[in-house]
């Protein structure tokens, strides 16, 4: 330890190193004694620190074995197959499975709608905490606020949806990400699971906010049967996809895929959704629930837009593989919008036994007809139901509102973050 009399000597001094001496000329000694400036190399080596003696725990000297240890021939069979498409990407070079350029290269784009809904879908953010909800938690709690009728479509809805999402998310995180093999629609399907956890969110947060049972509300896809079955045939055919082993770039594999991505755009996002929604945008059109009939608004515009990247997602897979569009999967993907036509318009039975909110079941099983036809139509398909028309257009004027102010009047429907505003 050093104290101030010993102030400016080194606490542990270095031992003397021997050197050879040699006798010098008298001039050569003395310049050696007089000051000089230091060359460039001696400041160099005047202010290098020696680590020689700095005191390094195991870890550290492992790390640095295990450094040394590297194998750089480890990888080589993947780099090999990387490197044989390696250079610069070209637009045909570029697929929507089975693909083999490498994927981290975004440009050229070759589906330029892919990359527009991703600019579109960020100019839309937005948050569920920033809408107010203090109206729906004061007719919530009011025992005359809200019939029964309209209290059990409230918690059925918020039940399955609060499921539906977080399903659809582990889908596309768990599954598509990795076997759709083009970067922009990966870009698309990252913004969308993104999506996916903010409506989650907002579920959660008109839950907590009306202070309803938790565990009653996020257990309802296993014990109530209208959404049990709902839940259940969306898992179906995500099991086997989700499998880390899973590969495709067989017909059958291919077409395994070509399954899941009918199921979840165009049921279960694309058929699924629609009675609930339909029943809370309502609720919001009568000035009831409109903190949470806004949420719904948001979510459904969100909702929309991935349907219609779904659907140019199958599509462009079936103008790429023909092969895989024969009849029986045109037979499949019928029967699989048709089985979701007939789910959804039991879960309208069950949550409207009576008429409520201006509808009823039967004009619902209509509408859902309506849909279940231009699902079909969307992928090249004829339609099922004939003389169907839409007995609530106003949803269709909800879904395609741009820059409006919305029918609860309380904030701009098209929310979108700064930097996209346009002022026409």
């Amino acid at each position: 330890m050093l104290n101030w009399d010993e102030y400016g000597k080194e606490e542990n001094p270095t031992p003397p190193v021997a050197t050879e001496v040699k006798t010098e000329p008298a001039s050569q000694s003395k310049e050696l004694q007089s000051p000089k400036k230091d060359t460039d190399q001696e400041k160099e080596r005047s202010t290098s620190v020696d680590n020689s003696n700095i005191g390094e725990g195991s870890r550290a000297a492992a790390a640095r074995k295990a450094v040394n240890e590297i194998d750089e021939a480890a990888g080589n069979e993947e780099l090999d197959e990387m490197m044989a498409n390696a250079g610069r990407v070209q637009v045909d070079q570029k697929m929507m499975i089975n693909c083999k350029a490498d994927l981290n290269q975004l440009v050229p784009f070759k589906y330029d709608w892919a990359w527009q809904k991703y600019l579109d879908g960020s100019a839309n953010h937005w948050m569920p905490q920033e809408i107010n909800m203090t109206n729906d938690i004061v007719l919530w709690k009011s025992e005359d606020g809200l019939t029964e009728d309209e209290r059990m479509i409230v918690k059925r809805n918020l039940g399955f949806f609060s499921t539906a999402d977080s399903l659809v998310a582990n889908n596309l995180v768990l599954a598509l990400y990795r076997l759709i093999t083009n970067p922009e629609c990966r870009q698309y399907i990252l913004r969308q699971s993104l999506e996916e956890a903010i409506h989650t969110h907002a579920y959660q947060y008109c839950i907590e906010s009306l202070g309803m049972d938790e565990g009653e509300i996020f257990n309802m896809y296993r014990e109530v049967p209208c959404v049990a079955r709902k839940a259940s045939w969306g898992l179906k055919y995500t099991q086997e996809i989700s499998d880390p082993d899973f590969k495709t770039g067989t017909e059958e594999t291919d077409k395994q895929l070509l399954k899941n991505l009918i199921a979840f755009y165009c049921v279960l996002e694309g058929i699924f959704f629609y009675c609930g929604f339909t029943q809370i945008l309502s609720m919001g059109r009568r000035n009831k629930m409109t903190g949470t009939a806004e949420q719904f608004q948001y979510i459904l515009r969100d909702e929309s837009m991935h349907v219609n990247f779904g659907i140019d997602v199958i599509n462009q897979i079936k103008i790429e593989n023909p092969n895989l569009w024969d009849e029986q999967m045109k037979s499949d993907a019928a029967q699989m919008i048709l089985e979701g036509t007939e789910l959804e318009i039991q879960y309208a039975r069950d949550t409207m036994p009576r008429g409520v909110l201006g509808m009823n079941a039967s004009m619902m099983e209509e509408y859902l007809k309506f849909i279940a036809n231009r699902r079909l139509t969307q992928l090249g398909l004829d339609e099922e139901f004939t003389g169907v028309t839409n007995p609530f257009p106003w949803m269709s004027e909800i879904i395609d509102l741009r820059k409006e102010k919305n029918f609860f009047e309380t904030r701009v429907t098209e929310y979108q973050v700064g930097g996209a505003l346009n002022w026409e």
